[in-house]
């Protein structure tokens, strides 16, 4: 056994804060509901319309949660804004909230495939998050780097690219197919509770990791994933 499941977070809203999960389901698009929704900036015919922490560092303080948390697809969504309150998502009082503050002209979007950058999946290990720690020299919020899956264990998940990774040991396992590390940007400067920005978390990485940390990975058999779970290379 390479190590278990600590934390599983799924980001209803893109670059909005992520909902923590105890168990969730995979299928061939990723976990449900991650991603599922999207403010892309009106007009904007770019391959990247996103709005993103790198246009407004502010998104991140907002906290999107599924009504029915464990119907994602059919569920409504409410969005907490920074000073607390709640609007549903698509609520025209919350759209003109970002808008005014943002300055930017903004669209949902809704995306049953997930707005994702590149893959599906993203996972870290406590290995990876702790060597990062010791190169910036001190110990940096994980919710920075905005992954689904954090796997207690002393491997690094850069070493199992090209592998399958199970999740759990149950008939309902899910597996993944393990690919590149995931590139980085300035999101990862972004403090999650202030969205004040530190350059010297980007430069770590940028100087230490390749510009590369955590990894993606893409779906190879769909099923479940829980807190707790085992986990073992294929």
């Amino acid at each position: 056994m390479l190590g278990r499941i600590t934390e599983i977070t799924r980001f209803p809203v893109k670059s909005m804060a992520g909902e923590r999960r105890t168990a969730t389901e995979i299928d061939w698009q990723g976990i449900e509901g991650d991603r599922q929704y999207a403010f892309v900036r009106r007009g904007n015919a770019t391959r990247f319309p996103w709005l993103t922490g790198r246009d407004w560092s502010e998104l991140v303080r907002y906290r999107p949660r599924y009504d029915d948390p464990e119907q994602p697809r059919t569920s409504a969504v409410t969005v907490v804004t920074p000073d607390g309150t709640p609007w549903p998502l698509r609520d025209p009082a919350l759209h003109r909230d970002l808008e005014t503050r943002s300055g930017l002209g903004l669209d949902l979007l809704q995306l049953g495939i997930g707005a994702y950058d590149l893959m599906p999946v993203s996972l870290v290990t406590t290995a990876s998050l702790a060597r990062v720690d010791r190169h910036h020299g001190s110990r940096l919020d994980r919710r920075r780097f905005r992954t689904n899956i954090v796997i207690e264990s002393d491997a690094y998940e850069e070493d199992w690219q090209g592998r399958r990774l199970r999740l759990g040991t149950g008939d309902d396992a899910a597996e993944l197919s393990i690919a590149c590390p995931a590139p980085r940007c300035a999101m990862i400067t972004i403090d999650p509770d202030t969205a004040a920005r530190d350059p010297q978390v980007l430069r770590t990485v940028a100087r230490d990791c390749g510009n590369a940390f955590t990894i993606y990975a893409s779906v190879a058999r769909p099923g479940w994933v829980r807190e707790g779970d085992m986990v073992e290379l294929g």
